[in-house]
């Protein structure tokens, strides 16, 4: 059997470690291989100099602190600081110093033990790093992310998620997360969340989360199982997207294919009109119709640009007088700034070319001197306020009796009394045509115009 001290003294020869014995004024007794591969010093070099040999300009208050402890009986906790190598480079270690006693019992030294922290304090680094660059990716995504356990309980959010839900950690541990989720669907989402934590598959859903401000907001939400080397699973990776635009944007989308489909059915059903009612009406058919067509179209291209939303009045008028060229400028505008409602803008458009188009052929604009005035305008009448309109000829051919009636004056009559609900005046006095529509405000112009 090996000797008790024998063993010992194996031990402390084959460690490591740096073992250090040193008597109450810090002179060094005793140097272990340990000590001479961490410090650089040999055991002739350093038994008998002092252990602030060691120890940094800086950190001589270290040792002082020690040696004020191991007289006092104390020993000192293991702690991390820096001392110096034979070199002259600081070494990070960690160092446990104790009290050494004689037989009776009283102090007589210290012993050290110091190890060479460099590779531990790189992988600590690498870790540290690795955890910032994390944090530093988690919180700046543009998604709400969480981890879960393997059960389903969450135990970390990404600082977004916070942001968002205004909810602290405490708050949200676990399946706490369910405050925050919209009472018509909290129980499908547990229900779809807890069978994929069962079977272990991908989880994807949609539903509303409620933002610090109380309002909610659409998210598309997405978990993947992470698995350790035997294939199960460890915990669950989670990101919530806010699709809350993208939501109302197909929504929009959805409602305008909606209205194209409608406003398309309604123009053929316009164009079949006009091309019936022009055959009927005895005039040069392909003629009449290309214009009657070209101006509808004209309308239209106001409409789409804008997205169909309101339309300046003016921009309406100048769209159907376009086809006029030089002739335009026989045209008085005049009236306030309003915007037109997409509605009211198609039967305000087909009366001012059909009768742009007359006055063209027959009218004040078939002469160089002929000249028409375009009026608009809000006036009171009564308790509520109106549109008017007028179109007003002069200095053309002499208007020797009315014109027979056909699909012109239904397109000048009939048609905004019945999409405006408005009344329409028509006259023939001998210096020329005068129309005049009123209507209630309201069925014309937009309420941002108010």
């Amino acid at each position: 059997m090996i000797p008790n001290a024998d063993l010992f003294a194996a031990i402390i020869e084959s460690t490591d470690a740096a073992v250090v014995s040193k008597n109450l004024d810090g002179t060094v007794l005793s140097w272990n291989p340990g000590a001479t591969q961490i410090f650089g010093w040999t055991a002739e070099e350093m038994i008998g100099r002092s252990i602030r040999t060691v120890v940094p300009a800086d950190r001589q208050d270290e040792e002082d602190a020690i040696i004020a402890r191991i007289h006092r009986g104390e020993s000192v906790p293991r702690f991390e600081t820096w001392r110096l190598h034979k070199d002259g480079r600081l070494i990070p270690v960690a160092i446990l110093v104790s009290p050494v006693r004689d037989a009776s019992g009283a102090i007589i030294g210290a012993s050290k033990i110091a190890r060479d922290m460099s590779a531990e304090i790189a992988v600590r680094d690498s870790l540290e790093q690795s955890e910032a660059r994390f944090h530093l990716l988690a919180d700046n995504i543009a998604q709400l992310a969480w981890i879960a356990e393997s059960d389903g309980g969450i135990f970390w959010y990404n600082k977004r998620w916070f942001d968002y839900t205004g909810m602290s950690l405490d708050a949200m541990q676990g399946w706490g997360w369910k405050a925050v989720h919209h009472p018509d669907h909290v129980e499908r989402v547990v229900e779809h969340f807890t069978r994929c934590i069962e079977s272990g598959e991908t989880w994807e859903d949609t539903f509303p989360l409620r933002g610090a401000d109380g309002e909610f907001r659409w998210f598309l939400s997405r978990a993947v199982p992470l698995r350790d080397a035997s294939g199960a699973v460890e915990c669950w990776f989670g990101t919530n997207t806010d699709i809350t635009e993208q939501r109302a944007a197909e929504h929009q989308i959805t409602l305008l294919l909606r209205e194209v489909q409608h406003r398309s059915k309604n123009m053929l059903a316009i164009v079949q009109s006009i091309a019936r009612q022009t055959s009927k009406s005895g005039e040069d058919f392909v003629d009449r119709l290309e214009r009657r067509i070209a101006g509808l179209s004209a309308n239209q291209d106001l409409l789409v640009s804008g997205n169909w939303t309101p339309v300046p009045i003016h921009e309406l008028v100048d769209a159907q007088m376009a086809f006029l060229e030089d002739r335009a400028a026989q045209i008085d505008r005049a009236g306030p700034n309003l915007r037109v409602r997409a509605s009211a803008a198609e039967a305000i458009a087909m009366a001012l070319h059909e009768m742009a188009t007359n006055a063209e052929k027959y009218g004040a604009l078939s002469v160089p001197e002929g000249r028409v005035e375009v009026r608009w305008d809000l006036v009171a009448s009564g308790d509520e306020e109106v549109f008017r309109m007028t179109w007003c000829e002069r200095g053309g051919p002499p208007v020797r009796e009315p014109p027979t009636r056909g699909f012109g004056s239904r397109i000048l009559e009939a048609v905004p009394a019945s999409k405006l609900n408005a009344t329409i005046a028509t006259e023939f006095p001998a210096e020329g045509f005068r129309w005049e529509l009123t209507c209630p405000a309201g069925a014309v112009r937009d309420a941002e115009s108010a």
